[in-house]
């Protein structure tokens, strides 16, 4: 049996659920529903009007330009930022009504992480198990496969501060992984991982994907959302500009055998850095 495979099933939430969380949680229901998302800081409206709705299962891709409002709706979804208007169900939870069920349930992966330097890779590892009280033998488990999977296993009890920045990410990931939640948010997972790790990690979301674990992925690395993601939502200025598969993008562009670079510089308006690599390419 592979590393990947070998760690167990989902963990079901304990105790008694909702009867709402009950029905969206089945499968191909709807687990992240975005409604009418808006956020400003001052006059600048960073999130204007986002609706988006992601099945169970789905890896979802979430891109845009930078300053697009990209960061900030994973933000608020992750219950870091307060939307202005709007509302977000997890699993038919509302985020604003019962947010510590909602973070219970959501794994949060950022960009640039925030780690405690002077503790070691395990003790870093036993305080997040701590604080969404996650069984000693399910922690003892997971946490020796995903640092063995991540090749950390050596480095468990040396100072989070000898760690390389790619170090620091694997950690963070295998931090939200070992909780085994049913949801995962993830901004930009890639940065500072080699090959090798990046390959990883893209497997352990196709896995946690099969097992029903719905992945909200925001990336600027349009290779790896044409190769992971079941859907494609676009942001330009703070709102969305399309929304589908692969497929349904290229009809959208009218680019029908493009790949999705092609088609995300169509569908954003960056003419001039077209127009400038067919001038390179001459």
């Amino acid at each position: 049996m592979s590393l990947i495979n070998s760690g167990k099933n989902m963990r079901q939430p304990t105790g008694e659920q909702p009867a709402g969380e009950k029905e969206q949680t089945a499968a191909g229901r709807t687990a992240i529903q975005i409604e009418h998302l808006t956020k400003r800081f001052g006059d600048f409206k960073a999130v204007d009007d986002v609706s988006l709705t992601i099945k169970t299962g789905e890896i979802f891709g979430f891109l845009g330009p930078n300053g697009a409002g990209k960061t900030t709706t994973i933000k608020m979804l992750a219950g870091l930022l307060k939307p202005d208007h709007g509302r977000i169900l997890l699993n038919g939870v509302d985020l604003a009504a019962d947010p510590l069920a909602c973070k219970q349930i959501t794994g949060y992966i950022p960009d640039r992480p925030y780690l405690y330097e002077k503790l070691t890779g395990i003790e870093f590892l036993q305080f997040i198990a701590s604080l969404y009280q996650l069984a000693p033998a399910t922690f003892s488990a997971n946490a020796d496969h995903l640092l063995q999977l991540f090749g950390l296993a050596d480095w468990r009890r040396h100072l989070i501060e000898s760690y390389s920045h790619g170090m620091r990410q694997k950690l963070i990931m295998a931090s939200v992984l070992m909780l085994e939640q049913p949801l995962i948010v993830v901004d930009e997972p890639m940065i500072g991982l080699d090959p090798k790790s990046a390959r990883l990690v893209k497997e352990l979301f196709r896995s946690r994907a099969r097992q029903g674990v719905t992945i909200f992925l925001s990336t600027h690395s349009l290779e790896i959302a044409e190769e992971l993601c079941d859907r494609i939502a676009i942001i330009v200025n703070g709102r969305i500009r399309t929304v589908g598969d692969l497929a349904a993008l290229r009809k959208e562009a009218r680019l029908e055998h493009s790949d999705l670079e092609e088609i995300f510089l169509e569908l954003t308006g960056a003419y001039e850095v077209q127009e400038v690599v067919a001038a390179l390419r001459k």
